[in-house]
C-alpha cells in the first residue's frame, strides 16, 4: 500500500525547515547505513545529535500528530525519530535496498519495527532533476517525486531506491513507523474502511449504517491492534 499525503507541512513550517537546513552540518549518509545499503548509499545526512535535527524532528512530529490521513493509514504505535538527508553534487543517489526490519533509536535505545517507511519531500520538484523515489512492490514499480511538504507512505519491506540527482538539491525527511496493525493487508483493509465511513458520513451524516460500519471498524481494530 502506497499512500501520498498532501501538504503534511504547511508553507510556514516548510519554510522554517528550509531556514534551519540552510546552515546544516551535513555528514556522510553512511552513518545510519546497514551492511547491504552501505554498498549503494551515496548521500549526506544530518547528524542526529545536531541542534538542527532536534528542531526539525519536533516540527515533523507535530505535523504527523495533526494529520488525520496519516493516523488512519499508519495506525502508528511507535515512530522512529525523523532523519534528514540531502542529495546533490557527488553525493546524489541511493541504490536498491530494503530497510532494516528493526531500527534502534541511539538516543532512547527504543526499538522500532519498520512496518512502514516514510519520506517527506522538502524541496520543490522543479528545483532539481532526478531524485525520484522508486518503490517496487507486488503492484509494480512506482516513481515518486512529490511537491514540497508532501509525504509518501509505503511498506518497509519494499525494495526501493533514490535515482541520481543531476541538477539542484533534493532535501527530504525520512523515518519509519511501527503500526498497531502489523499485517499490511489488515492495515489496508482498515484504511479503506475508514475512508469509506468518512464518505458515507459526508453524504448521510451519522446515519444508522454509518454508525454500524464505524462499530465494525473499531471491533476489527480491537481484534487486530497491538498496543
Amino acid at each position: 500500500m502506497l499512500i501520498e499525503i498532501p501538504e503534511l507541512l504547511s508553507s510556514e513550517t516548510l519554510q522554517h525547515c528550509r531556514d534551519v537546513l540552510a546552515d546544516a552540518p551535513w555528514a556522510d549518509g553512511l552513518i545510519t547505513a546497514g551492511t547491504q545499503s552501505a554498498q549503494v548509499k551515496n548521500n549526506r545526512q544530518l547528524p542526529e545529535q545536531s541542534k538542527q535535527c532536534q528542531v526539525l524532528r519536533n516540527l515533523i512530529a507535530d505535523a504527523l500528530n495533526r494529520n488525520a490521513l496519516f493516523l488512519s493509514a499508519a495506525l502508528p504505535k511507535r515512530i522512529f525519530p525523523p532523519l534528514f538527508n540531502c542529495y546533490e553534487g557527488d553525493h546524489n543517489a541511493f541504490g536498491n535496498h530494503i530497510d532494516n526490519a528493526v531500527r534502534q533509536c541511539p538516543i532512547s535505545g527504543q526499538r522500532v519495527r519498520t512496518d512502514l517507511s516514510a519520506t517527506v519531500f522538502l524541496s520543490d520538484p522543479d528545483s532539481y532533476d532526478g531524485g525520484e523515489l522508486v518503490i517496487e512492490d507486488t503492484y509494480g514499480r512506482h516513481a515518486v517525486k512529490l511537491a514540497a511538504g508532501d509525504m509518501v507512505l509505503y511498506p518497509g519491506s519494499s525494495l526501493h531506491r533514490v535515482e541520481p540527482v543531476t541538477r539542484g538539491t533534493r532535501l527530504a525527511s525520512f523515518f519509519w513507523i511501527e503500526s498497531m496493525t502489523r499485517e499490511t493487508e489488515r492495515r489496508r483493509l482498515l484504511f479503506e474502511m475508514d475512508m469509506a465511513i468518512l464518505q458515507i458520513r459526508t453524504i448521510q451524516g451519522d446515519s444508522e449504517p454509518a454508525v454500524n460500519l464505524t462499530g465494525c471498524y473499531h471491533n476489527l481494530l480491537r481484534m487486530w491492534a497491538e498496543v
